[in-house]
């Protein structure tokens, strides 16, 4: 999978923000919504061009990390099954289980590493624009 390195490191803010439901019985659960990254930092604004989205779902066996990387555009994603540590260039690091929702870095390299015995499953959403990467290797 070329964009098992290049699709991580999702940036991650975590909250169970809202659960409702409705008289039909669905229940709505929102993982995250935010104007920041999960280190703190405001999303950029969206590229220009015509929008692509990307969407990624990426396993992760037990002990394994990404390769550094950075996303150029914003990213989003939901820790499926697992653990997940991911680590700034800076030393912040985001230890996330299954579960938990986050807003990715953007332009900032970092990486991400199974922490856990068990295979990590992230499903990652990317708001991009046509002939833009989406992952950089460093």
């Amino acid at each position: 999978m070329k964009n098992l390195g290049l699709a991580l490191a999702l940036g991650l803010i975590i909250s169970t923000v809202a659960l409702s439901q409705d008289s039909t019985g669905i229940i709505t659960s929102e993982l995250v919504k935010s104007g920041s990254s999960w280190d703190g930092s405001p999303l950029p604004a969206y590229p220009t061009g015509k929008p692509e989205i990307t969407i990624l779902r990426i396993t992760i066996p037990p002990g394994a990390a990404l390769p550094q990387h950075q996303h150029p555009v914003i990213n989003a994603g939901a820790v499926l099954r697992g653990e997940l540590t991911v680590v700034t260039e800076d030393g912040k690091t985001l230890h996330l289980k299954a579960g938990d929702g986050l807003v990715e870095v953007v332009k900032k390299w970092h990486y991400g590493r199974n922490t856990g015995k068990t295979p990590t499953e992230i499903l990652v959403f990317y708001a991009g624009a046509e002939n833009t990467p989406i992952t950089v290797r460093k």
